[in-house]
C-alpha cells in the first residue's frame, strides 16, 4: 500500500546502538505488513449510503477507516470486529444478541464478497502475507463481547466456521462469562462458564482477547489459557489511571506468558462524558436506520460538541508516550497496534488511519530497529495467531 509521503530520513537501530544506514520512514512503513487488531468499522457496513470504497472524513460522517485512507496510511488490514452491546442476561437478550452478531458477521462477509478485487477474508496467520501480496485488504474477524453465545459454547464453533479467530469474553458490563473492567465484580473474575469458554477457545484455536476483562478475569485467563493472550485495544495505567488500562505488573505478567498489548488511542486522558454527549451517543446507536442526511446532521452535532468539549483531550504525542512506556517495560516482542478505530479511538494528530506512518517515523526516531517495528506492526499479532493454531484440538 502507498504510505504518506513523509520526508523524514532517520536511522534504524535498537536503542543504545550506533546509527545504521539511513532509512526512509515512509518507505519502511510502506513495505511492512501493518495490521490493527480492533477495527470497529463493520458498524458502518449497514449504514444507508455508506461505501467503504469511497474516501470519507470524520467531519462528514464520523468514520476513520475506508479503503482509500487505508491505502494512504499503509494499513494492510486487521481484525474487523463483531461487536454486540451488552444486554439482559436472559433468554430473549441472548437470542437478540445472537441474531445481531450473526447479522454483523454476514455483513462482513458481504462487504468482502462485494469487493473481491480489493478485500479478502483471512483465517490463518499465513493468509496475511499471501493476501497482502495481491494488494488486497486483509479481513480477519473478531468478537468483542461473547454475550451473543448465551450459555451455549457450541456457538463459538459456528463463529469459527464463519472465520472468527479472536474473541473477548466481555465488554462494558459483567456478563455470563466474566467481570468487566467497568462492571461490578459479580464473579470475582471469570464465571464457571467463563473458565469453560477459555478451554473452548484454546480447543478451537482462537486467540483470547483480554481487553475489557477485569483485572481478576485477566489474571485467571493468563493462568488457564494454553496460549498467549492478546489485549486487542488496551493501554497502560501509566498513561491514564482508567479501569480500561493495565498496571505495569499485569503488563509484565501478560508478556511473561508471551502475550501482546495492542496500544489503544483512547483512555489516554480523562473522558469528558456529559449528558449532551451521552444523548449524541444514543442517537449514534441508531445510525444504521438513518438517512444520509440524518447521518450528516449527527456528524455535525458531534463536531460542534467536540469543538467546545472534546471527548478526550489527547494528542499523538500522548499516544506515543503510552506505546513507548509499554515498549520500555516489556520490549518490542509484546507491543502492537489496536487503536480502536471507528470505536472511539483517534487523537489530535492521528485522527484516522491515513496517519499511521507517523508511528513508524516516531519509532525510528526513538531508535527502534526495522525488525522491532515489524513485530509491532503485525509480527506479534501473527505470532499469537500461529500459537493458537498450533494448540488447536489439544
Amino acid at each position: 500500500m502507498r504510505a504518506l509521503p513523509l520526508v523524514l530520513i532517520l536511522a534504524a537501530c535498537t536503542p543504545g546502538d550506533k546509527p545504521a544506514e539511513p532509512v526512509d520512514a515512509a518507505a519502511l512503513h510502506e513495505k511492512m505488513l501493518v495490521l490493527d487488531t480492533h477495527l470497529d468499522t463493520p458498524a458502518n457496513f449497514g449504514r444507508p449510503g455508506w461505501d467503504i470504497t469511497q474516501r470519507h472524513t470524520m467531519a462528514d460522517d464520523m468514520t476513520q477507516v475506508d479503503l482509500p485512507r487505508m491505502k494512504q496510511g499503509g494499513l494492510d488490514g486487521g481484525f474487523w470486529v463483531i461487536y454486540t452491546a451488552q444486554g439482559p442476561l436472559d433468554a430473549k437478550g441472548f437470542a437478540d444478541a445472537k441474531a445481531f452478531a450473526l447479522k454483523r458477521s454476514d455483513e462482513i462477509a458481504a462487504i468482502v464478497a462485494k469487493n473481491p478485487d480489493t478485500m479478502a477474508l483471512a483465517t490463518t496467520a499465513d493468509d496475511a502475507a499471501k493476501i497482502a501480496a495481491t494488494g488486497k485488504v486483509i479481513v480477519y474477524q473478531s468478537i468483542e463481547n461473547s454475550y451473543p453465545l448465551g450459555n451455549d459454547l457450541s456457538l463459538l464453533g459456528e463463529f469459527y466456521r464463519r472465520g472468527v479467530r479472536m474473541a473477548g469474553p466481555v465488554h462494558s458490563a459483567d456478563n455470563q462469562f466474566a467481570d468487566s473492567t467497568t462492571g461490578k465484580a459479580r464473579w470475582g473474575g471469570l464465571s464457571p462458564l467463563g473458565k469453560q469458554w477459555v478451554a473452548e477457545m484454546n480447543r478451537l484455536g482462537m486467540v483470547i482477547d483480554g481487553s475489557h476483562s477485569s483485572d481478576a478475569a485477566l489474571d485467571q485467563m493468563l493462568a488457564l489459557s494454553k496460549t498467549p493472550i492478546i489485549l486487542s485495544h488496551s493501554g497502560p495505567k501509566a498513561a491514564n489511571d482508567h479501569p480500561r488500562n493495565l498496571d505495569d505488573g499485569r503488563i509484565k505478567a501478560l508478556a511473561a506468558k508471551g502475550g501482546v498489548v495492542q496500544i489503544n488511542s483512547i483512555f489516554l486522558a480523562p473522558l469528558n462524558s456529559t449528558p449532551e454527549r451521552e444523548a449524541l451517543e444514543a442517537r449514534k446507536e441508531k445510525i444504521g436506520t438513518m438517512t444520509p442526511e440524518e447521518q450528516r446532521k449527527l456528524a455535525a452535532d458531534f463536531a460542534a460538541l467536540d469543538a467546545k468539549a472534546p471527548n478526550q483531550d489527547a494528542s499523538f504525542e500522548m499516544f506515543m508516550a503510552s506505546m513507548l512506556h509499554v515498549l520500555k517495560l516489556v520490549g518490542p516482542d509484546h507491543v502492537g497496534l489496536g487503536a480502536d478505530w471507528d470505536g472511539g479511538g483517534g487523537v489530535k494528530g492521528m485522527e484516522d488511519v491515513s496517519l499511521l506512518p507517523k508511528i513508524t517515523a516516531r519509532l525510528l526516531k526513538e531508535g527502534y530497529s526495522e525488525t522491532d517495528i515489524a513485530k509491532i506492526m503485525s509480527g506479534n499479532t501473527l505470532r499469537l495467531l500461529r500459537a493458537a493454531e498450533a494448540a488447536k484440538g489439544k
